[in-house]
C-alpha cells in the first residue's frame, strides 16, 4: 500500500472532524507519531484493544477505578452537609418566672421571645445562627435551591472543560481546590447573606465532582464490564452520606461540620489524584497519540498482558474502514489533530438530539424524587442521624441489585422498571395515613421509593454516557447533570407541602420517567463510539436507532 500524499491525508482529518465543530489549532493539542517506512500497522478502537489485548478489568482499572470513584464521598460531603448544617435543632422553655411559654407547643413562633432557647446553643446550626424560623424559615429552601443552582451551572461548565482543554483529571484537581476553599470558607460566614453566596459557590464546584469522577473512572473500563463498574460509582457517594451522618454527629456546631467536610476534598487533592491517569480516550480525541498508547500500553503491562507493536489506537470511522477494507495502514508520519465537539453538535445529530432531550427530562424527574425524599427524612420525627444513615444503607443493595441486572436484562428494562417500581411506593404512600401503624407503613414505602430511585439514579449515569461518543460524552452528560439538578431545586419546594402531596407529585414524576426511558435505545454490549461520525457509521449499520 503505497504511503499517503499530504493531500489525501489532509482531507481525511477535514472529513474526520466535518460533523462537528472547527477543531482548535492551537499547537500544544497536536500530536505526531512516526513510524517506520513499510510497518503494518493494525488500528483498533479502544474498546477492542482493551478486550483483545489489555484486559477490560484488570489490576490497573480496578486501582483506578476505587481512586477515582473516592470523589463521589466528596460530593456526598458537599451535598448533603445541609441536611445537618440547616436543620432546625430542639428547643426548650427558659425556667422564668412570667415567661408564659408552653413547652408542649409544636414550634417556638407564637413564643415570647426570651421565654425559649434552642437546646445546645445557636451555633448548633444556620437556623439557631441566624434564627430561621417562623417568617424566615423560607430562606433555608432558599440555601437549598441555590446550591443545586450552583450545581447545575457547574456541571455544564465542568463538563465542557473536561471534554476540551482541562480534561478529565483536571477538571476534577480544580473542582477539589474549589471544593475545599469555598466549603472552609463557608464555616467562617458572618452572616446569611455571605452564607447564602458562599454556598452557591460551593453548588458551582461540586456540581463538576460527579460528573468528572465517573466519566474517568469507567471509560478505561472495556465494554463488557462497564456497566457493571459504572453501576457501582454510586457506592462510594452512599458511603460517604453514612460517614458524613458520623461526622455531623461529633462535630455539634455547622461552622465545625463546615470545615470537617471540607479537608477531604484537600486530602484527595494532595494524596489521591497525583496517582490518577488521564482516561487514554480523551488523548485519542484530543489528538495525543502517543500519550494514548503510552497509557494503553501502561495498562496491558499492569494487568499481565502485553500490547505488541504493531497496534495502533484509532478512532471509530478509522478502526471501521480499516476493518472493513481489511487494510493495514503503513504510514510514515500521522498528524493527529485534537477534534472538538459541544453540546451544538449534540443538537445538530437526530440522533444525539432526541437522545438528550430524553436523558435530559428523565434526570430531572428522577432527582426530585430521589432529592425529595432523602430531604424529607426531617420529617420522620425520628433521631436525624440514624435516619440519614438508614438511608445512605438502604440505597447500597439498591445499587447491587441493579449492577447485577444490568448485563442481563439491560439498560433500557432496568430503568423503566426502577422508575415504575419507586413510583408505585410513592402512590402507595400518598394513600396512607400519617397517624399510629400507618406512619410506619408510609416511612416503610419511603424506603422502598428511595430503595428504587437510588437504583435508577445510578443506573442513569451509564446509561447517559453509552447514549453519546467520546467528543461530546461529558459535554451531554453534563446537560443532563444540570436537568438533574433543576429537579434537586424543585424537591425541597416539594417537601414543603407536607401531608400527602409530596408522595403524589413523587409517584406522577417516577411514572412519567419510566415512560419516557422507553422510548430510549438499548446499549448493552454496543460499542463506546468515540466521534459522531463513528456513532453515525455504526448506527447506519444495524444498531437500533431511536427514530
Amino acid at each position: 500500500m503505497a504511503v499517503p500524499s499530504k493531500s489525501s491525508r489532509d482531507q481525511s482529518i477535514s472529513l474526520l472532524g466535518s460533523p462537528l465543530l472547527p477543531p482548535s489549532k492551537d499547537p500544544t493539542w497536536e500530536e505526531e507519531e512516526t513510524v517506520a517506512v513499510g510497518s503494518d500497522r493494525e488500528k483498533l478502537c479502544i474498546d477492542d484493544m482493551l478486550q483483545k489485548y489489555c484486559g477490560e478489568f484488570g489490576s490497573w482499572q480496578l486501582r483506578h477505578f476505587v481512586l477515582t470513584s473516592l470523589a463521589w464521598a466528596l460530593e456526598a460531603f458537599h451535598t448533603m452537609v445541609m441536611i445537618f448544617a440547616d436543620r432546625e435543632p430542639d428547643w426548650r422553655c427558659v425556667n422564668r418566672p412570667g415567661s408564659g411559654c408552653d413547652q408542649s407547643a409544636k414550634s417556638v413562633c407564637g413564643l415570647q421571645p426570651g421565654s425559649w432557647e434552642w437546646i445546645g446553643g445557636p451555633g448548633t446550626s444556620t437556623v439557631a445562627q441566624w434564627g430561621l424560623v417562623c417568617g424566615e424559615k423560607y430562606k433555608i429552601g432558599l440555601v437549598q435551591a441555590l446550591f443545586f443552582g450552583g450545581c447545575m451551572i457547574g456541571a455544564g461548565v465542568f463538563g465542557h472543560l473536561s471534554d476540551s482543554k482541562l480534561g478529565r483529571r483536571g477538571s476534577l484537581r480544580l473542582v477539589c481546590i474549589l471544593n475545599t476553599v469555598f466549603g472552609c470558607l463557608t464555616a467562617f460566614a458572618p452572616n446569611y447573606f455571605t452564607y447564602l453566596l458562599l454556598r452557591l459557590l460551593t453548588g458551582f464546584s461540586t456540581g463538576g465532582v460527579g460528573l468528572c469522577a465517573f466519566v474517568l473512572a469507567t471509560e478505561p473500563v472495556g465494554p463488557t464490564k462497564r456497566g457493571a463498574a459504572g453501576m457501582s460509582t454510586f457506592y462510594f457517594f452512599s458511603t460517604g452520606i453514612a460517614l458524613l451522618s458520623g461526622i455531623a454527629y461529633i462535630f455539634g456546631s455547622w461552622r465545625g461540620l463546615y470545615i470537617a467536610s471540607s479537608i477531604p476534598s484537600f486530602l484527595f487533592l494532595v494524596l489521591v489524584i497525583p496517582f490518577i491517569s488521564e482516561s487514554p480516550r480523551w488523548y485519542l480525541v484530543r489528538g495525543k497519540m502517543d500519550s494514548a498508547m503510552k497509557l494503553m500500553r501502561a495498562i496491558a503491562k499492569s494487568n499481565g498482558r502485553h500490547l505488541p507493536n504493531g497496534i495502533i489506537l484509532a478512532l471509530d470511522e478509522e478502526a471501521n474502514k480499516t476493518s472493513n477494507g481489511n487494510e493495514t495502514s503503513k504510514v510514515e508520519t500521522v498528524t493527529k489533530e485534537a477534534i472538538a465537539g459541544s453540546v451544538i453538535d449534540v443538537l445538530r445529530s437526530p440522533i444525539t438530539r432526541i437522545r438528550l432531550f430524553l436523558a435530559a427530562a428523565i434526570n430531572l424527574l428522577c432527582s426530585v424524587v430521589y432529592y425529595g425524599l432523602s430531604l424529607n427524612v426531617v420529617n420522620l420525627e425520628t433521631n436525624l442521624y440514624l435516619n440519614v444513615l438508614l438511608n445512605a444503607v438502604a440505597e447500597i443493595p439498591a445499587y447491587t441489585i441493579t449492577a447485577v441486572l444490568l448485563d442481563k436484562f439491560g439498560r433500557k428494562p432496568l430503568a423503566v422498571g426502577t422508575l415504575w417500581f419507586s413510583g408505585i411506593f410513592c402512590f402507595v404512600g400518598c394513600f396512607v395515613g400519617n397517624v399510629g401503624i400507618w406512619k410506619v407503613v408510609r416511612m416503610i414505602c419511603g424506603i422502598l421509593a428511595i430503595f428504587g430511585m437510588a437504583g435508577t439514579y445510578n443506573l442513569l449515569f451509564i446509561y447517559t454516557t453509552e447514549l453519546f461518543p467520546t467528543v461530546v460524552r461529558n459535554a451531554a452528560l453534563g446537560c443532563a447533570t444540570q436537568a438533574a439538578q433543576m429537579g434537586a431545586i424543585l424537591a425541597p419546594f416539594v417537601v414543603v407541602m407536607g401531608g400527602a402531596l409530596p408522595f403524589a407529585v413523587f409517584g406522577v414524576c417516577g411514572t412519567i420517567g419510566g415512560i419516557l426511558a422507553y422510548y430510549l435505545p438499548e446499549t448493552l454490549n454496543r460499542p463506546l463510539y468515540d466521534t459522531m461520525t463513528g456513532m453515525e457509521e455504526g448506527e447506519s449499520v444495524g444498531i437500533a436507532v431511536l427514530k
